[in-house]
């Protein structure tokens, strides 16, 4: 039987999540979907998939045949298009995760736009403030905040994210202005959870300056505790990208300027630059353009 088309076979019956539903999305018989997974057991020498009656799950060699599989058709599909890639139309499905900050600033309005360039693509974004695993998830491209690379995935840098302290000027206006980053300790301060420990750090010339904070709110979300800065309820620190707006309007007003918060790259990682789709790359390309545009740095 073709092995390419037993590859295409297989990937179908994951994305799908049944036999039955593969032979639907391909239009062949459900018969014909069990022979050429057969084909593909056979050609792997291992068992690829636990059935039960309810769902399938990937073995081990089944999660390892998975990704050959996709390289396999990523070969096939460029085969034919060797020339020039001007001359291809991007296609396929691309599965993007992201933290919640970036995609409601960056990432769902580069998706939509992308889509109506390039309809032949569809795209499944992620979205999770954990950090996920590519392979298990089978995740295209992740976009990650940090300062911690994975040395065995490619990295793209997006940008740079710049944070800010603030408050509202009617916190302020009760409570006093921090002047120095010792006095946050008697101050409400509002920490993103995701770090796990409640230190703000800060550096002013050649000083650093770690401060145990403490704060009746806590939320694995900029946007909540923002929303909480403005309504009084403390002081945070967040994203200038998002704060920036609320600053220029008066809403927040920046705390301890003179003093400098770390800042941490965006980048998007993925697994490999061999055989990378088309698709996925004018997207990473188009991505790098719209951070580059809207990041305000």
């Amino acid at each position: 039987m073709d092995r390419i088309t037993s590859a295409k076979v297989f990937i179908t019956i994951v994305e799908r999540g049944s036999m039955a539903a593969a032979a639907d999305t391909l239009d062949i018989s459900r018969s014909m979907v069990t022979r050429y997974l057969a084909e593909m057991e056979n050609w792997a020498d291992a068992r690829l998939l636990h059935r039960s009656t309810r769902k399938i799950g990937l073995t081990p060699a089944g999660e390892e045949v998975l990704q050959y599989c996709k390289q396999l058709l990523s070969i096939a599909d460029a085969l034919p298009e060797i020339g020039s890639d001007k001359n291809r139309v991007p296609k396929g499905t691309i599965r993007i995760g992201c933290c919640y900050f970036t995609a409601q600033n960056f990432v769902a309005d580069a998706v939509q736009a992308f889509l109506v360039q390039y309809p032949e693509v569809s795209i499944e974004l992620a979205v999770n403030n954990q950090l996920i695993d590519l392979v298990e998830n089978r995740i295209d491209l992740a976009i990650r905040i940090t300062d911690t690379l994975d040395p065995v995935l490619i990295a793209r840098p997006f940008g740079i994210c710049h944070s800010v302290t603030c408050a509202s000027p009617a916190y302020l206006k009760l409570h006093g202005t921090p002047q120095q980053p010792e006095d946050l300790k008697d101050y409400n301060c509002m920490a993103y959870a995701n770090f796990g420990t409640n230190i703000w750090n800060f550096d002013k010339e050649d000083q650093h300056f770690s401060v145990p904070i403490n704060g009746n709110f806590n939320a694995n979300s900029s946007s909540l505790l923002l929303k909480a800065a403005i309504g009084g309820s403390g002081i945070c620190q967040v994203p200038l990208h998002i704060a920036h707006p609320h600053l220029e309007s008066g809403e927040l007003v920046e705390v301890l300027g003179d003093y400098k918060l770390k800042s941490i790259g965006i980048y998007g990682v993925y697994r490999s630059r061999e055989y990378m789709p088309i698709a996925l790359r004018k997207m990473i390309d188009n991505l790098v353009d719209v951070f580059e545009q809207k990041l305000i740095q």
